[in-house]
């Protein structure tokens, strides 16, 4: 059996953040809808998942038509049946994490971000596997004293910390 090894880059608008994980049935939809509009009821969001059997179809759900089209087009993309993928607009994934890792479907969260995301995949003859995530892009140095005040101050302008 052959296995080839690719890239494939998460495209989502400047500005948005993601979360990009892995689900094991198609009732993950609903189930994230609702977490996402339970913890901000203002949420903009699209929402992408890829069922692995049956219908086999991209399922997708969300409050923003546009961060839909780019969810559903990450996860055909991807080919990797069970991952989904959420695309938020105006907020972060820090006010939804605690809640998506309580969905009794969610397996695996492979990243959370803003930052440019590839993702690593195996492919065989059956499909493709996610293998995981490069998020961002590696450190340059180590921060100093004015790295620690500026990171200080950031989460206290961003309202994270007091």
């Amino acid at each position: 059996m052959d296995v080839k090894i690719e890239v494939v880059p998460l495209k989502f608008p400047e500005g948005c953040n993601i979360i990009f994980g892995q689900s094991h049935f198609i009732k993950t939809v609903e189930d994230l809808h609702e977490v996402m509009v339970n913890c901000n009821a203002g949420a903009k969001f699209g929402l992408a998942f890829s069922e692995a059997s049956g219908a086999k179809l991209v399922r997708t759900s969300g409050t923003d038509e546009e961060l839909i089209k780019y969810a559903q087009e990450n996860i055909l993309n991807l080919g990797c049946g069970h991952s989904f993928i959420i695309i938020l607009r105006d907020s972060y994934p820090i006010n939804y994490l605690p809640r998506i890792k309580q969905v009794p479907e969610v397996v695996n969260i492979f990243c959370a971000t803003a930052n440019p995301v590839q993702v690593i995949v195996a492919r065989t003859d059956q499909g493709g596997a996610v293998l995981g995530v490069v998020d961002g892009e590696p450190p340059v140095g180590v921060e100093d004293d004015e790295g620690k005040k500026w990171r200080h101050d950031f989460l206290r302008q961003i309202g994270y910390k007091f």
